[in-house]
This record gives C-alpha cells, sequence and structure tokens, in this order.
C-alpha cells in the first residue's frame, strides 16, 4: 500500500497547485485501512501550513453508506471514515462526504448525492474496492455501465463478506445500501482499484480476461482510459 498511498499524496499535493480541483473519491472496507494509515502517516509529516492548506480544501465523496444506519453506529461508513481520516487529519463531516443513509427518503437522498458529486465536478482520484462477487461500491451484479446513484439491495454474498461490522452474523447487515453508479465511477479521472488477499484472486483474475459484462460490474472498467489495479501477491496468485 506504501506505493498507492505514496500516488495518492502526489495527487494531494497536486491539488493545492490546482485552482478548481475535482473531489477526491473514496471507498471503504478492510482493503483501504492500511492505504489510509499510510497516507495520514505521509500527510502529518508535511509542514503545518502545507498541511492546513490541504485540511483547508479537503473535499471527498464516498461511494456508499448503508440504508437505515444513523451515522454514529459504529458500522456505517460514516463512522469508518471518521475513524480513518476524519479525526486523523482533522476533517469534518462537511469535507468528508458519504450518501444519507439515515434519511426518511433513500431515493431521494440517492439523487441528491449523485447531483452533489457532479456539481463538484465529479471525482477526480476515484480509488475503489473489489467485491467478491464482482461489484465495486455496491453495484451488485447484474448491472450495466449507465447504472447511477440509487438505492440498492446488497446480495447474500456482499452481506456475508461485510458481517464482520455486525457481530459476524449477515443477517444484522442492512439488506439495502445507496451507491454512487458505474455511471459516476466512470466520469473520474483516473480509477485506482485496491485488491487485496487470496479471496479476490479469482474475481480478479475474471476482470482482468473477460470481457465487460453485467454479470461483473468492474468489468466496465475496462472502458476507462485510466485505469490503475494496486494487487498484492495473494491476490495474483
Amino acid at each position: 500500500m506504501e506505493a498507492c498511498s505514496a500516488l495518492l499524496e502526489l495527487r494531494l499535493q497536486q491539488r493545492l497547485e490546482q485552482q478548481h480541483p475535482r473531489p477526491l473519491g473514496l471507498a471503504t472496507g478492510r482493503t483501504m485501512e492500511p492505504l489510509y494509515a499510510a497516507l495520514v502517516q505521509r500527510l502529518k509529516a508535511w509542514p503545518a501550513p502545507t498541511l492546513e492548506a490541504l485540511r483547508a480544501g479537503w473535499l471527498s465523496f464516498n461511494l456508499d453508506e448503508y440504508v437505515g444506519l444513523p451515522g454514529a453506529d459504529q458500522a456505517s461508513y460514516r463512522h469508518y471514515m471518521d475513524v480513518q481520516l476524519g479525526q486523523p487529519l482533522g476533517l469534518s463531516s462537511a469535507q468528508l462526504r458519504l450518501p444519507d443513509g439515515s434519511d426518511d427518503d433513500p431515493a431521494a437522498a440517492a439523487a441528491a448525492y449523485g447531483s452533489e458529486l457532479a456539481s463538484s465536478g465529479g471525482a477526480g482520484f476515484q480509488l475503489l474496492g473489489l467485491g467478491s462477487n464482482g461489484h465495486v461500491g455496491f453495484n451488485e451484479p447484474p448491472c450495466d455501465a449507465d447504472a447511477r446513484c440509487r438505492v440498492v439491495d446488497l446480495s447474500p454474498a456482499t452481506r456475508q463478506q461485510n458481517a464482520g461490522l455486525f457481530a459476524g452474523d449477515p443477517e444484522r447487515v442492512p439488506p439495502q445500501a445507496i451507491t454512487l453508479g458505474v455511471r459516476e465511477i466512470l466520469q473520474a479521472e483516473e480509477i485506482h482499484l485496491v485488491v487485496t488477499g487470496v479471496a479476490k484472486a479469482a474475481v480478479l483474475q475474471r476482470l482482468l480476461h473477460e470481457p465487460p459484462t453485467v454479470d461483473l460490474p468492474a468489468s466496465w472498467l475496462q472502458q476507462h482510459p485510466q485505469v490503475w489495479i494496486w494487487a498484492d501477491g495473494a491476490a495474483l496468485h
């Protein structure tokens, strides 16, 4: 994760030199934790005035959030981002933006979030993880390349994969989430897919060797001109 965090640090430095930088696109999950830890360590070594300038101009949009979980819930992605980046870097919730999964009208919240990202110019540097069934964000198969920000039903495989923060019980994982669509993801300037662990090896091979298909949402990334894949040895074998 050091190489990926170094590139993300470089992109953050470049943002300081841009008049109208596009926001960051961020992801959650265990895969991202060592990346965020390395990034925080790098940024805290910056001179104080430079770090303060970064804080002042920070704007990021996360991919997704569970429906029905308040932000204070320790299993929410809002809480995750506060722990990983918000508290260590002194960033506010207005700077670390996520869909509002606790809204009484999740569909309206999804539409508003997609519009908010679009009005901010779309993501510049987009981080992604890879689900074991090929999902990116919470875009579950089948999913086409035109899917927009919306409320989605989570598959049993995804709920099982994410059960760790819910006492290991997939039934406690919310059945729905708000997610940015493949369309919004593909509008990013550059996409960085982080894949680790032997459990992701099979789906990574599918992504690398199969043509784009609705049955593998991540395969739509092949249509983007600037995709980086950061994979460890376990995921490659």
